[in-house]
């Protein structure tokens, strides 16, 4: 009976492709020596992307390479969240048992939201970090077990993949860095049409020069010919060769269903229409073989036998010999572990499931979901849940449908597939008013949902719509769409006009002010003050103290001060009053920080202290990580850099271990800041670089963006200092108002323009930070930008265009700095050093000004303020005629820490300095000294001609003026000009005229 349906279909020769295959083996050869390999192959249904990647695969297996498959599953719109991920590892535990178990170690919990193999999920956090953490602990996973072995991993049919596979596979490509690995992924090009969900991560795949995409043609004539040739077992007719290339276009698989309809004979004969040459195979299969691969179709794209043999409703016997038929018709075919079977090629499954009928289809979903709901070990249990809503939605049965969304959706929620756990929450929404009101009634919160607190309610309240609507927008956020969460929190706004549920509104108005703030659609302050109105007068509760908390954070940020601090110490009361533990430990946070601002810095050290304490013998690794973040901010607020550093670096050993990236960027940042007042630049380098490979958000690179532009800002290079000033405002965006970010971007700012020479610009930069104000506790970001525009004032004096304005520049700076208080020494030597500079700027700074300087900051552990506080006192005992010993030791130990550290420009200025002062920086070299008539001008290389230039540039004269002045022509000036700015290594006539008068290269100094 079988043999009249039995057909040889596929080719046993591998047609064409030489090339692409070339690409893939070139790949595993590189792989091999430990550069893990990315490829995305991509091609129209049937072109034949399965057949070279067996191809592939089997040379892989040929080299010794371990292999693993996973293939996408279309069951219903939301997917099978990490499906081709979980089953490519499952098949790795199954090779390599103990090798995956040491890759995994100590992450099991985490990992087995993807490979459920590897034990219990954990439970939460569940924050916007969650699934990047996740992603993270696979990446490295991968990396440790292809460290000493090549490893293939194959993910098929992409255009299927849910959501969370889609950015996991982002992150894979982009996360890489070792390992003998090659991730190859498959795709169907005609289905990615311009709204569908995979295009933008093929855009984004495609500017990584790491990823190689193959695109796989149609055949020509001649493969088309070899193909025949292969499948036929002898040479076609070339009359057969034309007619099968005409109607298969070139397209592999096609031409395997022309052959095979031309061998069995179909009497349907073959028309225009693609579903029908697609089922014409399927018709002529025996009746029970036809109505069990119908029933596969709509199982998904692979069916365990044991839930076929459940719901085909046949004899083990007839089921066996049904599926004989379907498997020699080259139809169906058993999956590789052998359970159960998928189609050849989904396009038959399609074909097949879209000739059924309407009430066909519903039938069908019903019986497989009865049958697993009868026995759940039909089907795996990560499957379970998710598989059954699906069968029951397309069942067309809202009263089953409902609960089996919603037990998917938390099951989703569980492996941080937030993405997914969103579409399933849409979806039940959707049924929500189709079904049964006795069914919704039934339904409990707490079985569903998590994310609105708990308020006192009965727990026999049935579960809301907007319970749903709470759970959807939390998912929203953590899965990256905060403009679906947005929408969400203002439908839910609208379903809560009536005003009976204040503290509901008030959830809502929080979450609204976070995703506002997030977008940058605001500071989220409006909606804050809204949530604090609709709890005011209420009895304390968890969303009280929630809202209390928030605000208390955006105040501490936003605008500190007194009012903030009490507002934080009533959150911590209420959240006492109700017992919610995790947000009173929150509001202690933002008391102790908030303390040290004000000048109690024990007491906030201490709080801060007993916080950390806390959450770590409760396991609350967020919080201990925050309490790290603001413990050494604090810290460093302190001057005690040091201690900030020992701190951070047991923070970023804490977080990294459990992946909580955004707050390990934020611990690195800190740590970059501190590792710069120590003077440890190249590390406060690496700590910023760190900051911007593994933040999430924008803020904490922004954040290091701006640290980077600190270190090229001290070490001379403008351009990129400039470069890292507009990364950080991208990065802030315009409606980031907080204090502690837009300070310090405007010291950078000043910094640019002063040695830009840009006089105008450094006042303009001041004039708007002070009128932004300086907070509680912003001294330590405030201090700095005073000096550095003191600093700019007196390089620039002598300056044409400084003249006009510089005594009001100075009132404003003077006055600022009476208002901003100095709670530690390293901020009373910074007040001694702007004094000096106001003092300089003016030309009536002396001696003992600057040495009391330079006594204030040597013992602050602040190598480069310490360099440049010598550089200055020595420029004072110098021009005073005394002290030259003295002088010529602060210069020598001030050019040794500028050289160590890299700072160019205050390597020039203490080189020309000693220079002048004929004092040589290092004597116990053997080389002469400077002679008496050095001139330091010829020290640059500048020609006398060019000395003449430079000279005429500094005062502020044009070209046409210079010209005039020298007797050339303006074409000739503007040759000297270029030739100049060359030499000096800088960018613009305002930044030689600011090194020309900083140097004071035509002011005499006394010997």
């Amino acid at each position: 009976m079988l043999g009249g349906v039995e057909t040889r279909s596929v080719s046993p020769v591998f047609v064409g492709r030489a090339d692409e295959l070339a690409v893939l083996t070139d790949a595993l050869t590189r792989a091999a020596g430990q550069e893990p390999q990315a490829l995305l192959i991509g091609g129209e249904a049937g072109v034949g992307k399965t057949r070279l990647t067996e191809e592939f695969l089997c040379e892989a297996t040929r080299r010794g390479a371990v292999v693993a498959v996973g293939g996408c599953v279309e069951i219903g719109a939301e997917g099978l969240p990490f499906a081709p991920f979980s089953t490519a590892l499952r098949s790795l535990h199954r090779l390599l048992p103990e090798e995956l178990a040491a890759a995994a170690a100590g992450q099991e919990d985490e990992l087995a939201r993807i490979l459920p193999e590897l034990g219990e999920t954990a439970r939460g956090p569940h924050d916007e970090e969650s699934t990047a953490r996740l992603f993270e602990l696979t990446a490295r996973m991968l990396e440790r077990l292809a460290a000493d072995r090549t490893l293939v991993l194959v993910l098929e049919d992409l255009h299927w993949a849910d959501t969370s596979t889609r950015h996991l596979l982002a992150y894979l490509f982009r996360a890489l860095g070792s390992g003998r690995l090659v991730v190859v992924a498959t795709y169907r090009a005609d289905d990615v049409h311009r709204r569908h969900p995979l295009r933008p991560l093929l855009a984004e795949l495609d500017r990584l020069r790491t990823v190689v995409r193959i695109e796989l043609p149609r055949f020509n004539r001649a493969e088309v010919r070899r193909q025949l040739a292969g499948i036929l077992a002898s040479k076609p007719d070339e009359e057969f060769v034309d007619s099968v290339f005409e109607r298969s276009d070139g397209n592999a698989f096609f031409v395997e269903e022309l052959v095979a309809c031309r061998e069995n004979d179909c009497r349907t004969g073959l028309t225009e229409s693609l579903r029908d040459l697609l089922l014409v195979r399927v018709e002529v299969l025996p009746d029970a073989a036809q109505r069990v691969v119908r029933i596969v179709a709509e199982g998904g794209s692979t069916v365990e036998y044991p839930l076929l043999r459940a719901v085909a409703g046949l004899t083990e016997d007839e089921l066996i010999e049904a599926l004989r038929a379907a498997v020699g018709a080259n139809i169906l075919l058993p999956t590789p572990d052998g359970d159960g079977y998928r189609f050849r090629h989904s396009l038959v499954r399609e074909a097949v499931s879209d000739d059924l009928l309407p009430g066909e289809r519903a039938r069908v979903n019903r019986r497989y979901a009865e049958a697993v709901e009868a026995d759940e070990s039909l089907l795996r249990a990560e499957e379970r849940t998710i598989r059954l809503a699906s069968y029951w939605y397309c069942a067309n049965d809202p009263a089953k449908a409902l609960p089996a969304v919603l037990a998917a959706s938390v099951t989703a929620r569980c492996r941080h597939a937030y993405s997914e756990q969103l579409r399933l929450l849409e979806r039940a929404l959707d049924l929500w008013d189709s079904t049964p009101e006795d069914v919704r009634r039934q339904l409990r919160p707490a079985d569903y949902t998590e994310v609105y607190p708990p308020c006192g309610c009965d727990p026999a309240t049935p579960l809301h719509r907007l319970d749903m609507v709470a759970e959807a927008t939390v998912a929203a956020r953590f899965g990256g769409e905060r403009e679906r969460a947005l929408k969400m929190t203002k439908t839910a706004l609208r379903m809560l006009e009536d005003g009976h549920d204040p503290l509901r509104e008030a959830w809502f108005w929080t979450e609204r002010s976070r995703l506002v703030a997030s977008l940058g659609r605001g500071d989220g302050w409006k909606e804050l003050a809204r949530a604090q109105e609709l709890v005011k007068g209420l009895p304390p509760s968890q969303v009280h103290a929630d809202v209390l908390v928030r605000a208390a954070g955006w105040g501490m940020l936003h605008n500190p001060g007194p009012e903030n601090l009490a507002a934080a110490e009533r959150a911590v009361a209420y959240a006492r009053m109700v017992g919610a533990e995790e947000t009173e430990l929150n509001a202690r946070i933002t008391v102790g920080s908030m303390l040290t601002d004000a000048g109690e810095p024990e007491a906030g050290f201490a709080e801060l202290h007993a916080v950390l304490e806390r959450a770590t013998e409760l396991g609350l690794t967020v919080i201990a990580g925050r309490v790290h973040i603001n413990l050494s901010s604090q810290l460093e607020a302190m001057g005690r850099s040091r201690e900030a550093v020992e701190l951070a670096e047991q923070g970023v050993e804490l977080v990294s271990r459990s992946r909580l990236l955004d707050t390990e960027a934020w611990v690195c940042g800190n740590i970059a800041e501190s590792l710069y007042s120590l003077g440890r630049w190249d590390e406060a380098a690496e700590a910023a670089g760190r900051t911007l490979r593994v933040g999430q958000s924008a803020a904490p690179r922004g954040s290091a963006s701006a640290r980077l532009g600190y270190l090229a800002l001290a070490r001379g290079e403008l351009t990129e200092a400039a470069t890292q000033l507009a990364a950080a405002h991208a990065h802030f965006g315009t409606h980031d108002t907080q204090p502690q970010h837009r300070i310090p971007l405007y010291r950078l700012a000043i910094g640019i323009a002063e040695g830009a020479g840009r006089i105008a610009d450094v006042r303009a930069e001041t004039a708007d930070a002070i009128a932004g104000g300086f907070p509680l506790g912003q001294h330590r970001y405030a201090w700095p930008l005073l000096l550095a525009s003191a600093s700019a004032e007196a390089d620039a004096r002598g300056l044409p265009a400084a003249d006009a304005g510089r005594a009001a520049a100075l009132r404003v700076l003077r006055d600022a700095a009476r208002r901003l208080a100095t709670p530690a020494p390293v901020w009373t030597a910074h007040a001694d050093y702007l004094r000096a500079e106001l003092l300089r700027a003016e030309g009536l700074d002396t001696v003992a000004d600057w040495t009391a300087v330079e006594a204030a900051v040597r013992p602050l552990e602040r190598p480069y303020l310490l360099a440049r506080a010598g550089h200055r006192l020595a420029e004072a005992q110098l021009a005073a005629g005394r002290d030259r010993e003295d002088a010529a030791d602060l210069l020598r130990e001030a050019h040794a820490t500028a050289d160590r550290l890299g700072s160019r420009r205050l390597r020039e200025d203490l080189a020309l300095l000693a220079q002048r002062a004929r004092i040589p920086l290092a004597p116990d070299l053997p080389r002469a000294a400077p002679a008496p008539d050095s001139d330091p001008v010829e020290a640059l290389g500048l020609t006398s001609r060019e000395r003449d230039v430079l000279r005429l540039v500094a005062a502020g004269n044009t070209n046409r003026q210079i010209a005039e002045e020298l007797f050339i022509s303006p074409k000739t000036a503007s040759v000297h000009v270029s030739n100049i700015l060359a030499k000096l290594g800088v960018h613009g006539r305002g930044e030689a005229a600011a090194l020309a008068h900083r140097l004071r290269l035509f002011v005499p100094v006394s010997g």
